[in-house]
């Protein structure tokens, strides 16, 4: 349902359920104690205080059931919060990325299956495309409190019990090798990369995020800065930044050509695409695709790849 007074989000995919604005009403409902933290802006629109860590929490837990039919979510203290309408969007445009090796039809069900890089503690890639085309999942993390939660959100929910199974990274200098085996036949892998280069970056650029938000919040102007946006290590930073990060996936997928249908990641940082073309060239990849993304004031975009000829993505079959 369209909420209040709230114009369509035209940036956001097509069937992004969040594309007109958040019900709260709906929200409500679904999770009672969203209701503290909902407030009307000087627009008349229903709103939260997105610089805090609280109120992004219960948002996300009543989008989650309301949307996905999750009943029992959360996340540990400094953990990354992350935005559901962004994230169920990258889901979206890889529905649309495979639907072009299937005679333009998305494929659901099982059969396909995902391989998450870097899960984190949230769980939300394999949540939002199991409920959403009933994809399987492989969620991998280096960080064993992360999976920990994971594995909690999923007893948690039986109807993800059979579609997301988790895999410890035990070298975090890897992506895919210890993950993916000979036997392994993966349609997608999806990965948000760690942004920045060093701790020191990313405690710094939190620090900016929490001021600006508080500077706009002009009914909040006493308040202390609070870092909702959370985070840990693993999460945050890899030696050499996103761009680190993403050159060693390529330089690994490389490894696995034909057994995987497309390979993608988040690239957050728009001069980084130069050197990630160049590196893909390299590798020798067959396709790829740059899908631009935006979220309010953020934009981004997917960089997908494949090893695969065209006729060899349409050999590629979508069912058991």
């Amino acid at each position: 349902m369209k909420a209040k007074n709230t114009p369509e989000k035209t940036n956001l995919h097509p069937r992004n359920q969040d594309r007109f604005g958040y019900n709260f009403t709906e929200l409500i409902k679904n999770l009672p104690n969203l209701q503290q933290f909902v407030t009307t802006n000087e627009n008349q629109i229903e709103t939260i205080d997105f610089s805090n860590p609280d109120a992004v929490k219960a948002l996300n837990k009543a989008l989650l059931i309301d949307h996905f039919d999750i009943q029992n979510w959360d996340i540990p203290q400094d953990y990354l919060c992350p935005p559901i309408p962004g994230r169920a969007d990258y889901i979206h445009y890889i529905a649309d990325l495979l639907a072009t090796a299937n005679n333009g039809i998305i494929p659901e069900g099982d059969a396909v299956q995902g391989l998450d890089i870097g899960v984190g503690a949230n769980c939300i890639y394999p949540i939002i495309g199991n409920s959403t085309y009933g994809w399987s999942f492989v969620a991998t993390d280096i960080d064993e409190n992360a999976i920990q939660n994971c594995k909690k959100i999923i007893a948690a929910n039986p109807n993800l019990i059979d579609a997301i199974s988790l895999q410890m990274q035990t070298e975090s200098r890897f992506i895919f090798k210890n993950i993916i085996t000979p036997e392994d036949r993966f349609t997608f892998t999806i990965c948000n990369p760690p942004f920045h280069g060093s701790q020191e970056d990313a405690s710094k650029s939190a620090l900016r995020k929490v001021n600006n938000l508080e500077t706009r919040n002009l009914e909040n102007k006493s308040a202390k800065p609070i870092l909702n946006f959370g985070g840990q290590n693993t999460e945050l930073w890899y030696k050499g930044g996103e761009l680190g990060f993403i050159v060693q996936m390529i330089y690994e997928s490389a490894k696995y050509p034909l057994q995987c249908l497309w390979f993608t990641t988040l690239v957050s940082k728009k001069e980084n695409l130069s050197s990630i073309y160049k590196t893909l060239d390299k590798v020798n990849a067959v396709e790829i695709k740059t899908i631009d993304m935006a979220q309010g004031q953020k934009t981004s975009r997917i960089v997908a790849w494949t090893f695969m000829t065209i006729a060899q993505q349409k050999d590629w079959s979508f069912e058991n």
